[in-house]
């Protein structure tokens, strides 16, 4: 009798668990800080969310729009609680007063989330939501860097994900220009709001990350852009 052949196997890994994310987490760039999110952040959030002109910032999510700052401020203070999200703030920094400038002084122009949060196997997912002052802008890509090396760098993850419902075209596009590669769309993924989500699937794992941050870096620094702020190399091209 022939002896049996070994089934394949994947390479050994380290199994040492990665961190949690934690909300007293502090990200500071040259455009945009990280904080915790919080119910404070809700004044300062909620001009830049709400309102007929900002409804279409919903669209792809499970909850909002929000039209009643009461609510609204309310939603982020049970947010205040949850472990899986961890939801942050995206605070604009004072470019007149450099990155360093007090907390309380920045305006909010954005939430952030860790999720689907898995220590053991070191996978975790970000997610994104940008005002319309905050989208296509320096520091867009920005809190996605910090956010994407503080999953990689400081809690040890090997994988990050990036998940969106298959019709929102910017939100794939964000993810490809970022480097991000699609996996597959997961069909009839979800019920939202009574409509089906098919679900765009990306990821960039640990090996990719060194690559993906020198072409973000490079694309950040100021040399990029020209005294109108208007960059000088796409970040793609940093990439080639």
């Amino acid at each position: 009798m022939a002896d049996r052949i070994s089934n394949p196997l994947g390479p050994i890994v380290n199994d040492k668990p990665a961190r949690r994310p934690t909300r007293d987490t502090k990200l500071v760039g040259r455009y945009i800080t990280v904080v915790g999110l919080s119910a404070e952040h809700a004044d300062s959030l909620f001009p830049h969310i709400s309102g007929p002109e900002n409804a279409h910032l919903w669209d792809y999510v499970n909850d909002g729009p929000y039209d009643d700052i009461t609510i609204f401020r309310g939603n982020l203070k049970a947010r205040e609680a949850s472990q899986d999200p961890v939801f942050f703030a995206l605070l604009l920094n004072d470019q007149n007063a450099g990155a360093t400038n007090s907390i309380e002084s920045k305006k909010v122009v954005g939430m952030a989330s860790f999720l689907r949060i898995d220590p053991k196997s070191r996978s975790i997912e970000v997610g994104v939501m940008y005002s319309p002052q905050l989208q296509r802008t320096p520091a867009a890509t920005e809190a996605m860097y910090l956010m994407t090396r503080h999953a990689f760098e400081d809690l040890s993850y090997r994988r990050c994900e990036w998940k969106c419902n298959s019709l929102n075209a910017a939100g794939r596009r964000a993810a490809e220009r970022l480097g991000f590669m699609l996996e597959g769309i997961f069909r009839k993924h979800m019920i939202i709001r009574g409509r089906n989500r098919d679900t765009a699937w990306y990821s960039m794992v640990d090996d990719e990350w060194p690559g993906a941050k020198r072409a973000l870096e490079a694309w950040l620094d100021a040399a990029n852009f020209d005294g109108e702020g208007r960059q000088k190399k796409k970040l793609e091209d940093f990439r080639q």
